[in-house]
Formats: structure tokens, sequence, C-alpha cells
């Protein structure tokens, strides 16, 4: 995803979230501008070092390795971000669902965590218990994985943020999860897993989320076909790696789920879609035309 914008600015970079994260801020000194940066990149680190899926002392890894046996009090943070994983596993039933780090770890993707016992095959969203004094409990053995929603939730934190410094204009970009807040409309160019036939279609954005999501960086072979960090939530089956899928709405944390949604069932996702006052941009090779389709409209 590439982002330009004609007007005066101060931009930093960060590695973070497994990306580059970028921030931009606008209309301010360079002084409370850099502040301002600071402490949005400190809210990201956050949010990666609670819901890492291989740091041992995680929100996600001690969920992991205990709450099927006893309640874990986790971070508020994850405790949201927790909320809404279960919200839109709902609203799609199953076709977003949190609890498929079993299944990355037997493709894998993911290094096994430290944890009691294998995942029982039978778990899922519905698995998660959220209790009261911000604490988690598994009814079985699973492996959560937030990967699919938590940099959303960590640009969106950024940007809160920043909003909090005074900073009026500003963009975040997290390696394909991106917001903006303020006047300035983003022209943001969408990425695909494959080369184009045409020109690159670009979108525009002002006080909004885009998130971008395609197996193909993460793509490898497992049992004769292609699999990749993406997984169909009803089935534990393996997505499409070739299929792009880019998510507009307000936040980043319901744009990021929302890919993971029309990846797994572009048949039912135009309904949740409009639940969520959201619309999404696909990709893929074979597709007539341009390669492109769109699904759902703003409001």
């Amino acid at each position: 995803m590439r982002w330009c914008s004609p007007q005066p600015s101060i931009e930093r970079a960060r590695p973070l979230l497994g990306t580059c994260v970028a921030i931009r801020v606008r209309g301010t000194s360079p002084a409370a501008a850099h502040q301002a940066i600071d402490l949005a990149f400190a809210a990201i680190a956050e949010i990666h070092r609670l819901m890492s899926f291989q740091a041992a002392t995680s929100d996600v890894s001690r969920i992991n390795r205990d709450a099927a046996h006893a309640p874990v009090t986790v971070h508020p943070h994850t405790v949201r971000v927790l909320e809404w994983a279960a919200r839109i596993a709902q609203l799609s039933e199953g076709l977003f669902d949190a609890s498929i780090g079993g299944r990355l770890v037997e493709w894998g993707i993911l290094a096994a965590p430290d944890s009691r016992q294998a995942p029982d095959a039978r778990a899922s969203f519905r698995d998660i218990e959220l209790l009261h004094g911000r604490r988690v409990s598994l009814l079985r053995p699973l492996w959560l994985d937030l990967s699919g929603i938590a940099k959303g939730y960590a640009v969106d934190r950024a940007i809160a943020v920043l909003r909090r410094c005074g900073i009026a204009s500003a963009c975040v970009n997290a390696g394909g999860d991106l917001r903006t807040v303020g006047p300035v409309t983003e022209q943001v160019a969408l990425r695909t897993a494959e080369a184009p036939r045409d020109a690159i279609p670009t979108v525009e954005i002002r006080d909004g989320a885009l998130a971008t999501s395609c197996g193909a960086d993460t793509r490898r072979r497992h049992g004769g076909g292609w699999v990749s960090a993406h997984v169909a939530g009803r089935s534990g089956e393996a997505v499409n790696t070739a299929t792009t899928v880019s998510v507009l709405t307000k936040r980043c944390v319901v744009a990021d789920a929302l890919t993971k949604v029309v990846l797994n069932n572009q048949a039912e996702a135009p309904r949740i879609l409009r639940r969520l006052n959201a619309a999404a941009y696909i990709h893929h090779p074979d597709y007539p035309g341009s390669g492109w389709k769109a699904l759902g409209e703003l409001p």
C-alpha cells in the first residue's frame, strides 16, 4: 500500500507489529509532532507486547498456556480486542475466528507456543469466555491468535494518542492497515498478491481506515497445496493465497478483521459489511477485466 499527499508534514517509521509502521503528522510544530509520534509509537509497541503469539509474557501467550485451567487476568486493551473479535465472530457466524493458532502452527506459519496441552480440534471462538475483572477463560484448550485484528487495533490506538496530543491531521500506516484523521484526503494505492493487468487503482480516505490482507507474503506448501496466515474460520481450511482484499470503514480494528471475513466467504460478506458500514475491494488474477470487484457500499 502506498500513500501520497502534497501537504507539508513530518513522517517517521519504525519496525513494529511484524511490519514497517509509518506515522505522518501535519499542522503542528516539529517539536510537538515528534513528541506525539513518539507517544503513538509507544502505544503501538504496547499492543505488540500484549498480543504477541510468541512472546512468553504476552497476554496471548498466558491465555494459551493457562486459561483452559484457570482464568487469566489481562490488560484492558486485550479485553477490547477480544470483545471486537467476539463481536465480528458472532456477526460472521465464525467466518472470523481468533482460535486458529493451532492450525497456523500445524502449517508451519507460527512456532508452537509454550502451552500445557495441544489445542482441542473442536475448539472455536465460542470457547473463549470474557469474565468480569478482565479475566479470560477457555472452555476448551485452544491457541488464540490475534494477528488478524490486533494490528488494526494498534493503528486505532496510535490515532487516539495523536488526537490526545492535539494533532488535528495525521495518518498511521502499518504495512497495509491505515487510518487517517483530519481534513486531508489521502490517495492510497491498493496493493495485490498478484501483479494487476491494468493500472493499480487508488481509493480516497479522509477520517477513515483501510486494511488490506492477502496470503502471498506468508504462503508456503503444505500437504500438497498452498497455505498462508489466513484460515477459513468455520472449516479450518486454507484461504486462496492469490486473492487480495482491502476493506474501507471508520475503524481500523474493524477493517482488519473484515478482510478475513471477505477472504473466507464473498457470498456472505456483503451482509456483514453492511452491518459494520464497510466496503471491500477484491482482486484475483482470474477475475474478468481488471481483476477487481467491489462489495458493499459506504454510507
